[in-house]
Order: C-alpha cells, then sequence, then structure tokens
C-alpha cells in the first residue's frame, strides 16, 4: 500500500496458510520479516486503536528487537497477515506452557496461544476482523497436534471478547497478569467446527466491526 511504511513482501519465506473467504477474498500468512517488516508493524502497535497491544511507546528498534525475539524463541512465532494481497493484519502463535501463561493455568498438550492485531484503518471492511481471526484460528488448527487454542485478553477489550465467542471461545475465569486483568479463555477443535457449522464464523459476516484493533492482546 502506498500510503503505509514499506514491508518486505518476501518475508523471512513462504506463504504458510491461505483462505479464501467467500465474500472478502483471499487471506494469506507468511513468517514475519523483523528488519523487513519492522516499519510496517511499528506503524500498527504505535497507533492509538492499538492501545490493547501494550507497544505504545516503542521505537522502530523496539519492535525490531521484539519480533527479533520470537524469531529466535522456540516457543513463540509471527505472522504477518495480508488480504487481497496487502499486508493487514498480525498473528502471534504461541507455547502457553512457557510464554505468557506460564504458571497461570494448567496446560494441557496439545494448547496453544495466539494473539492477532489488525491494522488500523479509519475505513473499516465489514466483516474483516472476524474473517481475520477465522483465518487465523484456521491455521492454528491446521496443526494436528493442536486441540485447544488458549488466549488471555484484557477484561476490558469487549471487541475481541465478541469476536473469541462468535469462533467458539468460552471464557474460564478472570486471572492477574502483571500487565493487566485478563479473561482466560479456551476454544477446543471441537468447539470452532460446531461455531463454523453454526453459522457463527460463516462468511456474510455479522459481528460488529471496530475501526481499529479487534485482537488478543499483547503482554510486555
Amino acid at each position: 500500500m502506498s500510503s503505509t511504511p514499506r514491508t518486505n513482501d518476501a518475508g523471512t519465506g513462504a506463504t504458510v496458510h491461505t483462505r479464501t473467504d467467500a465474500r472478502l477474498g483471499r487471506f494469506d500468512l507468511r513468517p514475519v520479516d523483523p528488519a523487513g517488516d519492522a516499519e510496517l508493524l511499528h506503524s500498527w502497535v504505535t497507533h492509538p486503536k492499538s492501545a490493547f497491544w501494550l507497544m505504545q511507546e516503542a521505537t522502530l528498534t523496539d519492535v525490531e528487537r521484539e519480533f527479533m525475539g520470537i524469531a529466535a524463541s522456540a516457543h513463540h512465532d509471527a505472522y504477518l497477515g495480508f488480504h487481497e494481497g496487502e499486508p493487514r493484519f498480525l498473528m502471534e502463535r504461541y507455547d502457553p506452557a512457557h510464554v505468557e501463561l506460564k504458571g497461570l493455568y494448567e496446560a494441557q498438550p496439545g494448547d496453544a496461544g495466539m494473539h492477532f492485531l489488525c491494522a488500523p484503518t479509519d475505513s473499516p471492511l465489514h466483516g474483516f476482523t472476524l474473517a481475520v481471526i477465522t483465518t487465523v484460528m484456521e491455521m492454528i488448527f491446521a496443526d494436528p497436534g493442536t486441540r485447544r487454542v488458549v488466549v488471555e485478553p484484557d477484561i476490558r477489550n469487549s471487541a475481541v471478547h465478541a469476536l473469541n465467542e462468535a469462533v467458539g471461545f468460552r471464557i474460564e475465569r478472570t486471572i492477574a497478569k502483571p500487565e493487566k486483568d485478563a479473561y482466560l479463555s479456551m476454544c477446543t477443535r471441537e468447539q470452532f467446527e460446531a461455531a463454523r457449522q453454526a453459522g457463527t464464523t460463516g462468511e456474510t459476516g455479522q459481528t460488529r466491526e471496530t475501526s481499529g484493533n479487534a485482537g488478543g492482546t499483547k503482554s510486555r
């Protein structure tokens, strides 16, 4: 997009997941390139609409270092998401037994954690965030070893609570993290598939949109 900071479209590897939404078109994910994508991601995570990402004061160097750390981790991955070929969202997948939730809940084999962030915009596309979280969940469950997705959104992030519920998440309890109070929420493979079958994650995109961030929060 000419109006946004550049990104290295080649990234650090090829596309790892593709989903076609019947109404909104193609969604792709590739690994984040910490150096090549840092400028773009810095513009997203420091935007006022991305407050729940908890990187408002980050410098460009901070962002590059953050994603270099994720790239080097054995328990954390970051992916840049594209809609119709344009970078539009960010996804992180992590092992909650080692990252974010270590010691805060009883981890089970097959658990996967995730965060996602839609690029802040003044012209939201109806149904877009629902399509994004559906794409993210589909990618995570494409790994046959994944049995359950675990998330820990800020209790104040009402937009993401609605989206999480739409794809099958259920709140287990409130947990206290150093940076926030969060709703520990779970979605099994069966719950996700049931939500899709029920049409909750269908292609009509009936979930209310927000004008910017509507993703799982990121702790610092």
